[in-house]
């Protein structure tokens, strides 16, 4: 579903920046804003980089790019 909101010109081009250095459009880069801020709230203890390496280690194992870890007995 898509919907249209309003947003501050500042917010717009703070996204239009982030998403050049990222490689996402603006407003792909205030979708990744709101999924980090969602997370963010729903777990105050995270850290951004907690939240940031469990988002990427979803995405490897979307992938397949992941291996089984052995503990050393």
């Amino acid at each position: 579903m898509t919907t249209t909101i309003r947003l501050s010109s500042a917010m717009v081009q703070d996204a239009q920046l982030f998403g050049k250095i990222y490689h996402r459009s603006a407003p792909k880069q205030i979708e990744f804003w709101s999924r980090i801020g969602k997370i963010a709230e729903e777990n105050p203890d995270m850290s951004y980089d907690d939240i940031r390496s469990i988002l990427f280690a979803l995405e490897e194992e979307k992938r397949g790019d992941v291996e089984e870890f052995k503990f050393s007995s």
